[in-house]
């Protein structure tokens, strides 16, 4: 770790940013954005960990599908910093802050069966759905339209994937019960 101390920026501050959005709102905002990003975290790790653990006659599409949804959490988690810190922000990215800041919970280090792992993550999904419509709201009451659209073109994909996540509980399948028990 380096040994300089000058500190740039920190952590809780918003500075005067060239997008123009007032710093009232600006902070307003960042908050709201780092909520997300906190909340896309804690949805990360979770569908990381059950891409690591997923085992059954699915295990191969369910262990694909995961990768997926985590690699689009992690897009958009990276669009979503890029933009708290273009309104002069700091994105929230320790894993400690990220953990206090979210509204979302991990579901812990356990292994669970599939089916109460895709019911976990998709619980997060419609929790982290309602935050990011909260948001979007949010910023277009402030003017905040770019961000607003950001976070909407990301809400698309949460959306999508966890109606997909919804789709592998239902109770149709293709797995003969002789081949479960």
């Amino acid at each position: 770790m380096s040994a300089q101390k000058t500190i740039r920026q920190s952590a809780d501050s918003v500075e005067e940013n060239a997008l123009r959005l007032e710093q009232d709102k600006a902070e307003q905002v960042v908050d709201a954005l780092n909520t997300e990003l906190a909340n896309s975290y804690v949805l990360y790790h979770q569908l990381k960990k059950h891409h690591w653990v997923v085992e059954g006659a699915e295990f191969l599409p369910l262990h694909e599908f995961l990768e997926e949804a985590y690699e689009h959490v992690e897009e958009g988690a990276d669009v979503i910093a890029e933009r708290a810190q273009a309104l002069g922000g700091v994105p929230v990215s320790g894993p400690s802050n990220q953990e206090e800041r979210a509204t979302v919970e991990f579901e812990g280090e356990d292994v669970y069966d599939v089916r109460t792992m895709f019911e976990n993550d998709l619980e997060i999904y419609g929790d982290i759905i309602e935050s990011m419509r909260d948001s979007i709201e949010l910023a277009e009451n402030l003017g905040d339209h770019a961000t607003a659209e950001i976070l909407r073109e990301i809400l698309v994909t949460l959306e999508e994937d966890g109606h997909h996540f919804e789709h592998y509980l239902e109770d149709d399948t293709l797995v003969l019960e002789d081949a479960t028990h």
